[in-house]
């Protein structure tokens, strides 16, 4: 330990005790010790911070992969959206598994080691979900365009009853074909969900052991402004999550194993499935250098000579009473495994016995879920609501939406610093922040957009009445002499600007050209002009389009002033625990927003979600598949009204612990008031003891008067 620090532990009863090394005291305070120099006290938690940072963006990064490949793994394995969900919620199961004893046996052993392990676990299950892509078959689509450009023959796409349906369509009976055993996709996405847990398991020591470890070696003043640092850099790694996710969404799953001039489909397209793996390959890749740095680091950090600088020598044996020290736990000394399992359970009680972190606990489960089911299902909404391609919504999210949340949390710390903002004060700002967005996100409601006129689905054929039920028929008289499979998704665009299912349905008897560039012809359902469609689904919804951007400014908005209470909040949650609880607090919070939050908010949201789809695909081999069409108001009621519904109901929570964390502090200062008179030489000593009396005997939050720079510099 370098000779101008002071070591900090905390032996019998949780008591702070400090001591000079024996050294002489003009050598002690000398500024200028080489490596032995206060500044070298602090080149280690600068180091931490650095790589907490780094391993805070690389599992940012790839959790926000995982939300943008939401729609490719539905297309890829032909799942709906709460299978989605079950396999998203797997990294709160691994988080499940192991938090809790993570959390509390992590605090009293090695801190940095413990998250480089984990850091290892996150890499492995990363590349676990991009094994499937190497050992599942090529991806094949619903089509009935010919992909040879030398091919000039002119297919029917509507063949007659007795003819047999093309031979470049899927088959349209019901009964699986021979090889489905081989080809099925069913168990594919296991390897995803795997390792999903795994990466939740792996992920679960770096927060609680990572903010404890900061805040036990940081400076009092400056632990908010790191704490809000780390917490920035986590929001800018889902910037570049989202960003990878848009690149590898335009890049065709097989790319470098087919001809892309074979393929018929655009980014745009519902079959459309984008080069998913890719991009767990590289969040794999950064998350295993991220777990180095930690190999490294200590187990506890010396605090500088500095720190007591301004103190003399008789009030030195006082400064453990000091608010200063009021949230600093070490945990130096040995520890022994069976006396820790056996104050697991009291520890526990005597954290949930608060009520403050009970109800700060409530207030962020409910609005956890609603948050996390938003985000997951958000970039999907952008896509199904606004007609945006995959890679597009991926985008937006990344390069306007995360960038809005960072500068709010990074903002929040700020000013919590600058305003040094007590306990009382970070939550009424984190309140009033949640309020301002939560009015604001109203106005969603108000940016709706039409359904896309589908014949047969959401419009008749004659287009004289809305349909929007997922069971109406797909056949009319129109394509009734045609022998059509229900079952494809392989839109077209008529010349009338709506969208049929597939060339077939559409009553077309005749086709020209290849590739993107066919058009069908003698088309019977289309009334109008020449009777010919194009590939593709329409996209005449000019009404979205008007109302797209001004949804994108609304969310930017809104995102920034909610996380400008993200930090103070932090912050409340960490004070309203004695400094040994820490850890386990922090753990604990984790795994009850994980388990309550984590894993049932995207099964729901998906499950509700599903409930909206106007047209399932099918798997080849039977079964139904990922949704193609959705009726975007019933989607836009659901999503939205779920997720600003959950925010309404943690709000009437959020004015309970407000009452009760104001009593706390009431009851708090008039104790202090009461002990005033007690005849110390040094009045403020004595409000330093008092305030230690008070904070050793009771569970509840510490005096709020968490810094006072004038009263640092008086003693």
């Amino acid at each position: 330990m370098p000779r101008n620090c002071i070591r900090e532990t905390s032996p019998k009863k949780n008591e702070i005790f400090l001591w000079r090394m024996d050294m002489p005291n003009k050598e002690r305070q000398s500024p200028e010790n080489g490596p032995n120099s206060p500044r070298g006290c602090f080149s280690s938690l600068k180091m931490f911070l650095v790589a907490l940072s780094f391993t805070y963006f690389a599992k940012a990064l790839s959790g926000s992969y995982m939300k943008s490949t939401v729609t490719q793994l539905e297309r890829r394995f032909d799942i709906p959206s709460y299978l989605i969900g079950v396999i998203d919620g797997s990294f709160e199961i691994g988080n499940l598994l192991v938090i809790a004893f993570v959390s509390y046996f992590g605090a009293k052993l090695h801190r940095p080691k413990i998250i480089a392990i984990g850091c290892l676990l996150m890499s492995l299950g990363t590349f676990l979900i991009a094994l499937p892509h190497f050992i599942i078959g090529r991806y094949k689509f619903e089509t009935s365009i010919r992909s040879s450009v030398n091919s000039t023959s002119n297919i029917s796409p509507c063949p007659a009853s007795s003819a047999s349906i093309m031979s470049t369509g899927p088959s349209t009976s019901s009964v699986p074909s021979p090889g489905c055993e081989q080809e099925s996709r069913l168990s594919m996405w296991i390897y995803v969900f795997l390792g999903n847990i795994l990466r939740g398991i792996g992920e679960t020591p770096v927060q609680p052991l990572g903010i404890s470890y900061i805040d036990d070696h940081a400076l009092e003043e400056n632990a908010a402004f790191y704490i809000g640092c780390v917490q920035t850099i986590s929001v800018i790694g889902p910037v570049f999550g989202y960003l990878l996710g848009s690149v590898c969404a335009k890049i065709y799953v097989d790319i470098g194993f087919v001809n892309m001039e074979s393929i018929s489909i655009t980014p745009g397209d519902a079959r459309w499935v984008g080069a998913w793996w890719l991009g767990y390959l590289i969040a794999g890749l950064i998350t295993l250098l991220s777990a180095v740095p930690f190999w490294f680091l200590p187990k506890s950090l010396p605090l500088p000579e500095r720190r007591l600088a301004k103190y003399s020598p008789e009030r030195t044996s006082f400064i453990k009473v000091s608010p200063l020290r009021e949230h600093k736990y070490q945990a130096d000394e040995p520890t022994n495994f069976l006396e820790m399992a056996k104050d697991f359970l009291p520890t526990l009680r005597s954290l949930l016995g608060n009520p403050v972190y009970f109800l700060y606990l409530c207030v962020t489960i409910i609005q956890f879920n609603s948050l996390i089911g938003m985000v997951t299902y958000k970039p999907k909404y952008i896509e199904q609501h606004y007609g945006q391609s995959a890679s597009k919504a991926n985008f937006l999210m990344g390069a306007i939406n995360i960038p809005a949340v960072a500068l709010g949390m990074f903002l929040g710390g700020v000013i919590m610093k600058k305003f040094k903002l007590t306990i009382m004060g970070a939550a009424k700002f984190a309140l009033g922040t949640s309020l301002l967005g939560y009015f604001l996100s109203l106005f969603f409601f108000a940016m709706g957009c039409e359904n896309a006129n589908v014949a047969g689905i959401t419009m008749s054929y004659n287009g004289t009445e809305h349909l929007y039920k997922a069971d109406s028929s797909l056949f009319a008289s129109c394509n009734m002499g045609c022998e059509c499979p229900e079952t494809n998704w392989d839109p077209v665009c008529g010349e009338n600007g709506f969208t049929y299912v597939s060339p077939c349905l559409a009553g077309c008897r005749g086709s020209h050209g290849s590739g993107m560039d066919t058009v069908f012809q003698q088309c019977s359902c289309i009334a109008a002009g020449n009777k010919t469609a194009s590939a593709g689904q329409c996209n005449n919804r000019e009404s979205c389009q008007r109302v797209f951007p001004y949804f994108l400014a609304l969310s930017v908005i809104t995102s920034f002033i909610i996380s400008l209470g993200g930090t103070p909040g932090y912050m409340l949650l960490i004070r309203c625990i004695r400094p040994q609880l820490k850890s386990i607090a922090l753990g604990f919070h984790t795994l009850a927003t994980h388990t309550l939050a984590g894993i049932p908010a995207p099964i729901y949201f998906g499950a509700i979600i599903d409930t909206t789809c106007l047209k399932w695909g099918h798997k080849k081999c039977g079964g139904r598949g990922a949704c193609r069409i959705y009726n975007t108001t019933a989607y836009r009621i659901a999503y939205l009204g779920l997720t600003l519904g959950l925010r309404t109901a943690s709000f009437f929570l959020c004015v309970l612990g407000l009452v009760v964390l104001r009593q706390h502090v009431q009851k708090q200062e008039r104790s202090t008031l009461a002990n005033g008179d007690t005849g110390a030489v040094d009045d403020e000593l004595q409000a330093l003891k008092k305030e230690e009396r008070n904070g050793s005997s009771s569970d509840q939050c510490p005096r709020t008067s968490d810094y006072d720079p004038q009263r640092e510099t008086r003693l």
